[in-house]
């Protein structure tokens, strides 16, 4: 596909597939067998998904104060939020003095110190994010900020990996966000930030 432009490669690929009607089943397996007990101890779905969250790094709160302070103290002046959450977000920060916009400019991202964007999802079980292209309103928002906020609503918080499996949609592309990006070399150094975020902060308000 060497000088093929991305318009006649994706529509290859649509041609190639169109004849797959469904999703293939998923194989037999006992749920029971897949949880584990003490990643799913505690009274709520939002204390046992902090606990985990917060076991890889990630960062939770529960008020868009906490994010200001947070974006003032490691002074992320400069970021993206996605338009549907301008009110419930967005605003707030920018009358404390951040520069917030709600037009993702791809040519300039690396001018983007944080962004904001929907989470479709979580899963407590693990301590995910799961991010649904069909709800995030710029990918490369969610992916190339150092920080990146989901706004998570705490009702669709899925108690475990097999929940959220069920509960998968037909979106193109689905991220489930465990933490930082994080990358490991043959010495098991453990670096965090390498190719997505360097900080993963699930905000639920409400």
């Amino acid at each position: 596909m060497v000088g093929m432009s991305r318009e006649t490669i994706l529509a290859k690929i649509k041609q190639a597939t169109q004849g797959i009607a469904e999703k293939a089943e998923y194989p037999a397996y006992e749920v029971t067998d897949l949880h584990s007990a003490p990643r799913l101890a505690g009274a709520g779905l939002w204390e046992i998904f902090d606990r985990n969250f917060r076991a890889v790094n990630g960062k939770t709160m529960r008020s868009c104060d906490e994010l200001i302070a947070f974006l003032q103290q490691t002074n992320q002046t400069t970021g993206y939020c996605d338009p549907a959450l301008w009110e419930s977000v967005g605003h707030i920060l920018q009358q404390a003095g951040l520069t917030v916009e709600t037009e993702y400019d791809r040519g300039q991202y690396d001018r983007y110190q944080f962004g904001i964007t929907r989470a479709t999802g979580a899963i407590a079980e693990s301590g995910s994010l799961i991010l649904d292209d069909d709800h995030t309103s710029d990918r490369l928002a969610a992916l190339s900020p150092w920080t990146h906020v989901a706004l998570l609503v705490e009702s669709s918080i899925h108690r475990t990996i097999p929940d959220a499996v069920a509960a998968l949609g037909h979106a193109p592309n689905i991220i489930w966000a465990t933490g930082p990006s994080k990358t490991a070399d043959v010495e098991g150094i453990l670096i965090e930030g390498v190719h997505g975020p360097g900080e993963q902060i699930a905000l639920c308000l409400g």
